[in-house]
């Protein structure tokens, strides 16, 4: 991997040490333009017209996305963000009253919401499987609760926004695929510094972003729809005019595809971008930028550990590229504002990202690191430095 290379092909690298890739990554030049040289054709001809001359380009992105995924293009759809995705696949489930969601203790907060306004709506069960001990959910239980409880639903977040375990996701999608239940997976945190292989995960449903790990534009994301889902008819609550035909006065035929769980309007330059971003990751290649995204964690922990304010709050064998830690008597959010003044890029976080977790650690903010495979030893001491300096008694 040549770092030079990749960095002097990243602009804000330049001005910034960016140690916020699980917020939002920075974007290469080449996926900068890819949207600039799309919203100039908008402006030069119209917005469906530029849609109309760009026919080859965008069906290109289906491919560039089904790839990064390992599967095909007529099984990708793109929405606004991952939480619309996330959305879509939940309201194609006609859940009942007594159905039961299992999920797990670490699954995103916007995820654990919906599952609960589908508690308050339907009166679905929600149900979380316990974790180990190191932390990340007990595969063995949630197999034992999937075969036990019969779940409508599994749900598990492959990587947590507020701890950098990887989930065993593969693991869980073998037992969910012998029990016939459906299997979403939240792969937000994942796609762009893991590698992502649907077929392995044995997923119906996966959701990710664009503007994270995988270095595309804000304000896209996607979502994988298995053959199983499209084959027995599943499709979203609200389904329009892009994703089905109106064929009589009180009738509908949806389509054969993933394009089902899209929406009519659509920034079509974000899309663009985002198959540039993960064209170019796939060009890089995924195992080589985990093992890199590992190498500089790795390093970030074991600094922060010898400063004596500072708490890393998840270690573990199975970690990527989200470093959280507690500040004694500092306020992250403000640890932030003082990093963001020295160019450093970070994050905080509030309770309310992970109850249930921040509970059991018994913290309730935190100060979140996130480097990406373009980021420097240089830069991991920068920050370590700065923080040690922050935190001097």
């Amino acid at each position: 991997m040549d770092i030079n290379r990749i960095r002097s092909e990243t602009p804000g690298c330049a001005s910034k040490v960016h140690l916020n890739n699980a917020g939002a990554s920075l974007m290469t030049a080449a996926v900068m333009q890819t949207v600039k040289d799309y919203i100039d054709l908008e402006g030069s001809m119209g917005g469906y017209e530029a849609q109309a001359a760009s026919q080859q380009a965008i069906q290109s992105a289906y491919q560039s996305i089904a790839t990064l995924l390992n599967t095909k293009s007529r099984n990708i759809a793109f929405t606004e963000n991952a939480t619309a995705a996330f959305a879509q696949a939940l309201s194609a489930i006609p859940f009942s009253k007594g159905d039961v969601i299992l999920t797990t203790r670490n699954d995103y907060s916007s995820n654990q919401i919906q599952f609960l306004s589908l508690k308050k709506r339907y009166g679905v069960e929600v149900l979380r499987a316990p974790d180990v001990a190191g932390g990340g959910v007990d595969v063995a239980a949630m197999a034992d609760l999937i075969r036990e409880q019969k779940p409508k639903l599994v749900c598990v977040t492959q990587v947590p926004t507020n701890s950098g375990l990887i989930q065993d996701v593969a693991t869980i999608g073998a037992v969910c695929q012998e029990a016939g239940a459906l299997y979403l997976v939240d792969a937000c945190q994942s796609v762009g510094q893991l590698p992502i292989d649907v077929v392995e995960f044995g997923c119906d449903f996966l959701s990710a972003t664009s503007r994270k790990f995988l270095r595309g534009p804000r304000g896209c994301g996607f979502l994988y729809v298995s053959d199983r889902v499209l084959e027995e008819g599943y499709e979203p609550l609200f389904i329009d005019m892009h994703g089905a035909n109106w064929a009589s006065a009180n009738d509908y035929e949806a389509f054969d595809t993933a394009v089902r769980f899209e929406n009519w309007e659509f920034n079509w330059g974000l899309v663009l971008g985002t198959a540039a971003a993960a064209d170019y990751a796939t060009n890089i290649g995924l195992s080589h930028i985990a093992d890199r995204v590992k190498l500089l964690t790795d390093k970030l922990r074991s600094s922060l550990d010898g400063i004596s304010a500072v708490k890393v709050l998840h270690h573990g064998d199975h970690l990527c590229g989200i470093v959280t830690c507690a500040i004694d008597g500092f306020d992250p959010a403000q640890i932030v504002a003082t990093l963001r003044a020295q160019n450093i890029n970070t994050s905080s976080q509030g309770r309310v990202y992970a109850v249930l977790d921040y509970d059991d650690l018994g913290v309730d903010s935190s100060l979140r690191i996130s480097p990406h495979y373009y980021n420097t030893d240089e830069e991991i001491e920068q920050v370590v430095s700065a923080l040690r300096e922050i935190t001097r008694p």
